[in-house]
Parts: structure tokens; sequence; C-alpha cells
């Protein structure tokens, strides 16, 4: 627990910003509770207002939590949830902040990625979010590029980019933990996209292996991978095509993640990288709802903004 204890501070004292009256609530499951209770430990001696909220895991990220998690999350102040599965793309989470509640997700944390991703300088990353937004805002269209075959352009219409600084101190701000990106979800995008880095349900590829995704009017038309293939196709049974939406665009800015270690939630935000989502956007500025929301990080890639290349945050630097 003691190893615990000083990523907690760091999200309760400076991400959360928890003050003494303030109402918090801590949402967990079963397999995350040491993460939780050490979340729980530290907001407790801030607040009395404080609870704790434990349920068991879901089955695919995206799935709404029970409705007992939800009221919680929309009747508190502030909130912070490691859970197994994420609950940053559900309309529980998306409701509560629209409420006005503050927070963060911590989906799919483990106490390495927790006590690793919270040793960060997040004045930095502030900086890089900052720099990066500055620099594709009022975009037209990104296109992305890598070695290993990727070459998809995305079409952002009038949507709006988002940024994970990890600041969730003001009333309806949202994060996720560890935090570093920049993002968007596009009108349309169509092209390739090969996948490098980790995807679940198969973490941090190794060297050689690729999955590779086909785009066509903002749909996925291709996946060469049989299990992702099965999880899309099985959320597709449910909902149609909403399933294969390109749902997002991401921009890695966390210049603290020097490798990547088989975590989505901290590889996506590993600086010089680029994340491509499928599946729900509803939580991210778009307008189609699904029961998944499934990440790929894409190493090294080079970025086009309206033709000109990006400069990418530098891990270390």
């Amino acid at each position: 627990m003691s190893e615990l204890r000083a990523a907690a501070e760091t999200a309760v004292e400076q991400c959360l910003a928890l003050e003494a009256d303030d109402s918090c609530v801590i949402v967990t499951d079963d397999e995350r509770e040491p993460i939780g209770e050490a979340l729980y430990a530290v907001a407790r001696e801030i607040t009395d207002d404080v609870a704790i909220v434990r349920y068991p895991p879901g089955d695919q990220h995206g799935e709404e939590p029970p409705e007992t998690v939800a009221t919680a999350l929309a009747g508190a102040d502030a909130f912070l949830a490691p859970t197994t599965k994420s609950l940053s793309h559900t309309r529980a989470r998306s409701d509560a902040t629209e409420a006005g509640a503050r927070g963060a997700t911590l989906p799919g944390i483990t106490e390495d990625v927790f006590v690793a991703g919270l040793d960060a300088d997040y004045g930095r990353i502030l900086e890089e979010c900052e720099r990066t937004l500055e620099r594709v805002a009022g975009a037209d269209e990104i296109r992305v590029t890598t070695d290993r075959g990727t070459d998809i352009t995305f079409d952002l219409g009038d949507r709006e980019w988002f940024d994970d600084t990890g600041d969730v101190s003001k009333p309806g701000s949202f994060s996720n933990l560890p935090a570093g990106e920049v993002f968007i979800s596009p009108e349309s995008a169509d092209g390739t996209f090969v996948v490098d880095g980790t995807m679940r349900p198969h973490g941090l590829l190794e060297e050689g292996q690729e999955i590779e995704f086909v785009v066509e009017d903002g749909l996925v038309t291709e996946i060469s991978d049989d299990e992702i293939r099965q999880d899309v196709e099985a959320a597709a049974e449910e909902v149609g095509n909403a399933a294969y939406n390109l749902a997002e665009l991401g921009i890695g800015t966390n210049v603290g993640v020097t490798e990547l270690v088989g975590s989505v939630l901290l590889d996506e935000k590993a600086a010089g990288t680029v994340h491509i989502a499928i599946g729900d956007d509803a939580g991210i500025g778009g307008d189609v709802e699904a029961p998944i929301h499934q990440d790929g990080i894409l190493r090294e890639p080079t970025v086009y903004v309206d033709g000109d290349k990006l400069e990418l945050p530098t891990a270390g630097h």
C-alpha cells in the first residue's frame, strides 16, 4: 500500500484537487480494489463526504455500469474510477460530468501502471497538450502515415479537439489517468492504419506483429486480427455498423512515458505515438453510440496537418 500511496496522493491532491467541502466517490471493482482503497484512504483524509463503490468487473470496455454506480457518479462533486473495464466512454460518466461532477477514470489500471503513470511532470504534460492543440485547432484534415503501411486521412469537419491533461480541478472537467493526449472524433476517414504498438486483447504486440484495419467513409471494412474482429462483430450484433465506426484520433503528449508497456491506458499517452479507436465516440464529441471502444497504438507515426508536418512531442524531452 505504501507504493500506491504516493500515486494516490498525486491523483487526489494534484489532479483532482479535492477539498474538504467536496463530496467524492471512488468507483472500483473486485479486481482493482487495492487501488480503489488507496485512493479512498487519501480522499478520506481530506473530506468526510466520501464513499467507495465496488461492483463486479464488466464484460467490455465502454459497457454501462450498474445503475447504482451511475447514480453515485452523478451525485458527487468529484470522482475517481479505477476499473478493469473502461467507464470513459459511457453515458454514466458523461452524464455525471455534464451535471458538473469532475473526475478521472483509470481504465484497466494495474498497480505497476498506477505507480509509474502518476510519476510524471503534469506541468510539462499540460504544456505539450497546449502546444499540440494550438497546432491542430481549426484544421480540416489530418493525415497519418507510418513505415508499417499506415496511410489514413481524417476529415475533421466541425468536430472539436479535446486534451487530456490530468487536471480535473474544475467542475465538469474529465480526464483519464495516467494522462497526456490530444484527441478528436473525426467526422469521417479513409485509408489504412496498422497497429504495431499496443491493442487489447493482445497487450503489447511482439516485434513484427501488426494488426491492419481498412477504413472507408468512416467505417472499418477489414480487420486482419481474428480476435479483435470477433469482438467487433459481437458488438455489431447489438448496434450494427456503429461498432465499425472510426471513433477517435489521438496524439500522445506524456513525455514521461519512455517505452510502451502493454497497457492501453498508459501507452496511448506516450509522447510520439498516435492512437486510433473504433466504436463509440458519443463521449468525445461524436454521435455514435456503441458498446465497444477499441484503441490501437501506432509507433513512430508521421502526422500532417492540412498538408504540413506536425512536430510531435518527444518522450523524455
